[in-house]
């Protein structure tokens, strides 16, 4: 048994060298915000949360401890090790374009920034930041021109931040040089609305579509394609995966865990990610959606998650999230939030999307509401919880 510490993850020059020393063996890290700290710590173990206290001991094989966002369910704390770290990155590079330099945009509490600071410490390289305050196309293209042009250029991103960039891109020569400049810039976190990637695409980016999770340290499958090593089956209907990356369980949670992680008969250990999905025939991965966003309507089920994607080919709804509403009649229908264009869109456009997509009537939108700006969780993500308050 070995300490875990908290490390703020906004003083990343301290994280990263927690990190370091948790891949060598040493002290397990737990990277949380600033203000869920103790300044009175010492650092020797393990301060108090916001939730819960946090036990102070982990198991020897536990490098990092990251907290799930919790946009679909309440949040976990999963337990990585540093194998399945080590794992993760060295998968990642071979399937881009080797080691590299990396942009950090997201958090380092989360596992997409972990994983960019992983992935600099095991290439040699020290990530760059995009300096401090909100994240802005700005920031983003001066932090891009201090990446230097002796490795190849990285950053991940989440959609939210990828949609700011490409509509200032659009105008501003400096940021979009700035995202082409990129060997590739993976994506993950929430799918990738199709108008979105075209856009980017089109100004010359090189997007890498990632899918993963806490769970697996980070994206595992790049592009529908699972990374080397790693193994997805279909059961159940649900995503679930395999390799090296896997999580060790939950923190606190072994109920959760056994349910979560299972092995087969072959003493094969597999991930059940709650997500719906369907292999095509060269086993490219396509998710459908979560499979607790899946509602009656009707008598029919309807995955919300589907309902999204079509509308997101709506010009202008490349942000959209479509969450449920009650109703007398069918039970459940599915209603749609989204910024700009939102306003001057009928739902009947929206209904013939989802025809288009060959979703049932059940599907179409019945009712549609225009933000400013969508309320987003501290990974970027869209916080369907508030956006369901919203609509409802």
């Amino acid at each position: 048994m070995k300490p875990l510490r908290q490390v703020s993850a906004a003083d990343v020059a301290e994280l990263t060298e927690a990190l370091r020393g948790a891949l060598a063996g040493g002290d397990a890290v737990w990277p949380v915000p600033a203000e869920v700290t103790d300044s009175s710590a010492t650092g020797s173990a393990a301060t108090e949360s916001a939730a819960d206290p946090v036990p102070a001991i982990v198991a020897d094989d536990v490098a990092l401890v990251v907290e799930t966002s919790g946009s679909t369910d309440a949040p976990k704390r999963v337990m990585l090790s540093a194998e399945a770290f080590i794992a993760s990155a060295d998968a990642t590079a071979d399937r881009l374009d080797g080691p590299g330099r990396w942009l950090l945009a997201l958090p380092g509490h989360y596992i997409a920034g972990a994983q960019v600071l992983v992935r600099s410490i095991l290439a040699g390289t020290t990530p760059v930041l995009p300096g401090e305050g909100p994240f802005t196309p700005e920031r983003f293209a001066e932090a891009s021109a201090r990446l230097g042009a002796d490795a190849p250029r990285y950053t991940s991103l989440v959609p939210v931040q990828l949609a700011r960039i490409v509509d200032r891109a659009e105008r501003d020569a400096f940021v979009a040089a700035a995202l082409i400049g990129y060997d590739a810039v993976l994506v993950g976190g929430q799918a990738l609305a199709p108008e979105l990637a075209v856009r980017a695409e089109t100004l010359g980016a090189r997007i890498v579509r990632t899918y993963g999770s806490s769970e697996t340290a980070g994206g595992c499958v790049y592009d529908g394609r699972a990374l080397d090593g790693v193994s997805v089956r279909i059961a159940d209907g649900l995503v679930e995966l395999s390799g090296p990356m896997l999580a060790e369980g939950y923190l606190g949670d072994p109920g959760r865990t056994a349910a979560t992680f299972t092995t087969d008969a072959r003493g094969v250990r597999w991930y059940r990610t709650g997500d719906l999905g369907e292999l095509g025939p060269d086993g490219t991965l396509r998710v459908r959606g979560r499979a607790d966003d899946v509602i009656i309507s009707g008598g029919v089920k309807v995955v919300l998650g589907e309902v999204e994607r079509a509308i997101r080919t709506v010009p202008g709804f490349a942000d959209a999230v479509v969450v449920a509403v009650d109703d007398a009649e069918w039970g459940q229908r599915p209603a749609v939030a989204a910024t700009g264009a939102a306003a001057s869109a009928t739902l009947a456009e929206l209904a013939t999307a989802t025809d288009a997509a060959g979703l049932s009537p059940a599907a179409r939108p019945v009712r549609m509401l225009r933000l400013d700006a969508l309320p987003l969780l501290a990974s970027g993500k869209p916080d369907r919880r508030a956006v369901a308050a919203l609509v409802g």
